[in-house]
């Protein structure tokens, strides 16, 4: 095992500071050991473990309350998170995940049905999250180790108030917290009893949400405690209710349909007396080759039970025989989640409090995808022999072509075989998902000359332990044998043959029987968590006091992924995988100071450092430093920044995960695309690459190999921060303003080493030699990993992951928040909040810069310019509404094979390519409340989130439901109606 120590010019000046710092302390001590101590209301704020009474330190906090979290009318923290200016893409319930994407390749798995949050958009794995200032455990699945929190484990109506620090802290945190903190802290001080419930759906008259919530606490003189139980019930939406999701690409029809249909394709080269197939003349190009192979198929809907005839009773294959699998998706999924949570607190003295915390929560959710697709023949490229090198004989009583269609060696004819089994039905994924949380710890304080000084000791314990249930897979080891030779099915008591050649319906129950499994998979994630720290001022400077907090902390990670038993002996049809396990501890120490470096009757500087050292037991020592000032000028102004280090360890996932794949929609440059288009590839290229000239793509669905990496080292990062708040005294107790302030950050982050896998299309394109000054072909070190089958098609992708060459991103947060002075009408509050991202580029480590970049939508995600909120809240009386809005900057996208159609913006038919625009989107949402004064002191509520009907900008190069769901609203208005009562 290797040991890093790195020792950077900002660690080391960090190092030397915190050294330096302690030098004049016991002189001062000695002078001011009888002054009197002051009595301070001290808070621990996020982005720093020193207690004290300052509250707006050197970084820049958000801190969203309990109040807003209610008028936002969400019901799950990871859609409230995600509609901050500086969030990224991140996984909600409105992705369709299941059985459609595969396994990432850092092996995290789909996190179906979970939410997460990304900051800055570097991704949700380098967001830490803390729950009361611990770290919460990571999201599982049943689909891999994630490597992210899933905050739909945290029931909404424990929350206090939610503090986001956009900023880098690992040397306050440790791992993960390159890109931010979000630190949610939990309800303590309630007393009496409060229910609430509400209940929302969309105009369409679908995706009804309720939840009921129960909450109990009393506070005496030296206890307190609060009870929590929530209930959520999300319910699904059907893809084919709403116009932008009826179709895999929005405005193409069957342009991008699957070529795996119900009445089945066959692509196949006959014997040579043959003519029932002539020459087909794919590209209509008369200086290419014509084809000499079978495409076919049989027309659409219908059946033939006792087989069809060939040649009479088969078509060729065209577009209008492809299937529609986008109906059969969600646009919306179905959970439920039940939440218990327990929160008590007792003083043993004056000096020494203890608490515990107790949480449990359990989600059920289900994803569903069309009928799964049987693809067969080398072109399947599926990875698994069983389809790949499937041989389908003569003598099945099925087969009407009276030829065995042999896929490699001596005699091979056949090319590929799509047949859809809709008699199977829908793929349903069903998830459960079980969250344990168990914390105690003794706080208190003690003095030592005079000094107050602050100390807690905690631990914690928490799981995340998954199943998900797949119906409406196939075992492909039985298909493969149901198909072959009669002799071989007889030999085993259960097998059927099996027909795919005579199209819907001809698939009977008892064949069903033989080939469809219920596929069971678990996963869980674990986390123990113990922790040390101390706090308090050291000595009284000439400037004020010199304040440090210092800890220990040590964590235990452990996690497993185990598919099914049929998936691990590769009989599964579906995505395929293998067990994944792995566990890691480590110990950490750090230190802080904030150092007032002078301070007059209008003016005021701190320093504040920080260092931290964090031993891995995965890959050694690794130690971060973090300096920052907040220099404060009167009651108007205060200029602050950071410069700090940061380090993400390697996640389970990512260093033990076992192969698995995903399937990406990819265009191949080398083959005839699925709209007829010619290859976009230097024919001289493709050819090196084996590719035969008129070898057209079959689907546009690449199965891409993935997998962990044991020898990756940690990302490590550089964070700055740059800003100021100004309070103008023209804004204060006017005519026209009670308070106003502006404040205004820049941020940069720079990541070297990042865990990544390049982009897959990306990839190929460096491969083919599409990219202008890369030299692609069999040399080119893009193309290792990537096979081809004699037909052209690829067979074998692998794209395992490595650290990454770098990612830089940089912009500014601009916000405005203005108090209205109240008037006779009520009173006024204006929240305006921006952020603009300047530059985002991603570098691999051979120096291709990834398409990922500012105001560009690819890979369902998006880094928009531009994101903004405006929100106005009017209070009068018992009454209260708000009015908000949500903007999103126009971005661009590759058109892809869609460039042909009118819903590319802007179409290149000569180069036969085109950019689409997704024009700039605003979202109003509006809500009215009244506090009744009845019995129970009544609440309620009623709003309207997309009052203005907005539609998302279609996206061409979105997998599923033709928009970006982590970035744009579910299409139509929501309506919901809130509840509460307080006994």
């Amino acid at each position: 095992m290797s040991t890093i120590v790195r020792r950077s010019r900002l660690s080391a000046a960090v190092h030397s500071a915190l050294l330096l710092s302690l030098l004049p302390i016991a002189a001062v001590q000695a002078q001011d050991a009888e002054d009197e101590a002051r009595q301070l209301d001290r808070i621990e704020v996020t982005g720093s473990r020193i207690k004290k009474a300052q509250i707006e330190g050197q970084t820049p906090v958000q801190t969203i309350s309990r109040s807003e979290i209610e008028k936002s009318g969400l019901t799950s923290i990871g859609d409230i998170l995600q509609e901050l200016t500086a969030s990224g893409s991140a996984l909600n319930t409105k992705f369709n995940s299941s059985g459609n994407f595969g396994f990432p390749p850092d092996g995290s798995g789909v996190g179906a049905g979970s939410a997460t949050v990304d900051l800055r958009h570097l991704g949700s794995k380098r967001v830490l999250v803390l729950v009361d200032g611990i770290r919460w455990v990571n999201e599982s699945s049943a689909s891999g180790v994630g490597s992210a929190t899933d905050l739909n484990t945290i029931p909404v109506n424990i929350i206090e108030r939610i503090e986001v620090l956009e900023d880098g802290a690992s040397a306050i945190y440790g791992s993960d917290a390159i890109a931010g903190v979000i630190n949610i802290i939990t309800r303590r001080n309630f007393d009496g009893v409060a229910f609430s419930t509400s209940y929302g759906e969309y105009d369409e008259g679908d995706g009804e949400t309720t939840t009921a919530e129960l909450s109990f606490g009393k506070t005496g003189d030296n206890f307190s405690f609060f009870l929590g139980a929530s209930y959520v019930e999300q319910k699904g939406i059907d893809s084919k209710d709403r116009e932008i999701s009826r179709f895999p690409v929005p405005g193409t029809g069957l342009t991008f349909g699957s070529s795996a249909t119900p009445n089945g394709r066959f692509i196949f080269l006959p014997p040579e007396a043959s003519t029932a197939c002539p020459a087909i003349d794919l590209d209509d190009d008369p200086s290419t080759p014509d084809v000499p192979f079978c495409n076919i198929t049989t027309p659409n809907g219908q059946s033939f039970p006792n087989g069809p005839q060939y040649p009479n009773d088969f078509i060729g294959f065209t577009t209008a025989n492809r299937f529609n699998f986008a109906e059969y998706n969600y646009l919306l999924t179905p959970s439920e989640r039940k939440g218990l949570f327990a929160q008590g607190r007792y003083d043993i003295s004056d000096n020494v409090g203890w608490y515990v915390r107790a949480l449990y929560n359990t989600r059920s959710s289900e994803n569903r995808a069309a009928p799964e697709p049987l693809f067969l023949g080398p072109d399947a490229g599926t990875g698994n022999p069983y389809a790949d090198d499937i041989f389908i004989s003569a003598d099945n009583p099925y087969n009407p072509f009276g030829i065995d269609l042999i896929s490699s060696g001596p005699g091979a004819n056949l090319i590929l075989i799509g047949r859809r089994p809709v008699e199977g039905g829908a793929r349903r994924f069903f998830q459960d998902v079980d969250t344990w949380y168990f914390g105690t710890g003794l706080e208190g304080s003690f003095e030592l000359g005079s000094r107050p000084y602050y100390w807690d000791v905690n631990y914690a314990r928490s799981s995340n332990q998954a199943e998900q249930t797949n119906y409406g897979s196939y075992n492909i080891r039985r298909i493969a044998q149901a198909l072959g030779p009669v002799a071989a099915c007889n030999a085993d008591p259960q097998c059927v043959p099996l027909d795919i050649f005579g199209g819907p319906g001809t698939i009977t129950p008892e064949m069903l029987a033989y080939i469809q499994p219920i596929v069971r998979d678990r996963s869980e994630n674990n986390l123990q968590v113990f922790s040390a720290n101390l706090t308090g001022d050291v000595a009284d400077l000439w400037a004020g006091p010199l304040a440090f907090a210092t800890g220990y902390e040590h964590r235990r990670l452990d996690g497993f992924y185990l598919p099914d038993a049929l998936t691990i002996a590769g009989e599964y049809n579906g995505v395929p995988s293998q067990p994944t396990e792995g566990e890691y501890d480590v110990d950490e120490y750090y230190l802080e100071f904030n150092l007032p470096v002078y301070a007059t009757a209008g003016s005021q500087l701190d320093i504040s450092l920080a260092g931290r050292y964090s031993d891995y037991s995965t890959f050694g020592g690794e130690t971060t430093g973090k300096l920052g000032f907040r220099w404060q000028f009167g009651d108007q102004f205060v200029l602050r920044g950071t410069a700090a280090e940061g380090f993400r360890a390697p996640s389970i996932g990512e260093l033990f995960g076992s192969a698995a794949r995903f399937d990406a929609t990819l265009r191949d440059p080398c083959l005839i695309g699925l709209d007829g288009s010619a290859p976009t590839a230097p024919a001289s290229v493709c050819q090196a690459l084996g590719v035969p000239a008129g070898s057209a793509q079959a689907n546009s669905q690449i199965s891409v190999t993935t997998g962990g990496n044991r020898f990756l080292e940690p990302e490590l990062s550089d964070s700055y921060s740059l800003g100021f708040v100004w309070s103008p005294a023209f804004g204060a107790n006017t005519g026209w303003s009670e308070r106003f302030d502006i404040e205004v950050t820049y941020y940069k982050h720079e990541i070297d080493g990042a865990v990544q896998a390049i982009d897959a299309q990306t990839q190929l394109n460096l491969c083919t030699g599409l990219v202008a000054g890369v030299a692609g072909g069999p040399d080119s070190p893009f193309c290792q990993g990537i096979t081809r089958a004699s037909t052209g098609g690829i067979n074998g992708f692998a794209n395992q992951l490595q650290n990454f060459g770098s990612i830089e991103t940089d912009g500014f947060d601009v916000d405005l928040f203005w108090s209205l002075p109240e008037f006779d009408f009520g009173r006024i509050r204006v929240s305006w909040q921006n952020t603009f991202v300047d530059d985002y580029v991603a570098i691999d480590r051979l120096g291709t810069v990834q398409p990922t970049g500012v105001g560009i939508e690819v890979n369902n995600s998006a880094i928009p310019e531009w994101t903004s909120n405006l929100a106005v809240d009017w209070s009068y009386g018992d009454f209260n509404a708000r009015w908000s809005t949500n903007h999103i900057s126009d971005l661009t996208e590759s058109c892809g094979d869609a460039w042909s159609f009118d819903v590319c913006s802007d179409p290149d038919p000569v180069n036969e390519t085109g950019t689409n625009r997704l024009g700039s989107t605003t979202y109003h949402d509006l809500q009215f409340g009244w506090q009744t004064g009845w019995i129970a002191d009544l609440r309620l509520t009623a709003g309207i989130n997309n009052i203005t009907d907005k539609d998302a900008p279609i996206c061409l190069s979105c997998s599923l439901n033709g928009y970006d769901a982590s970035t744009y609203m579910l299409p139509g208005r929501y309506y919901y109606v809130r509840a509460d009562f307080k006994f």
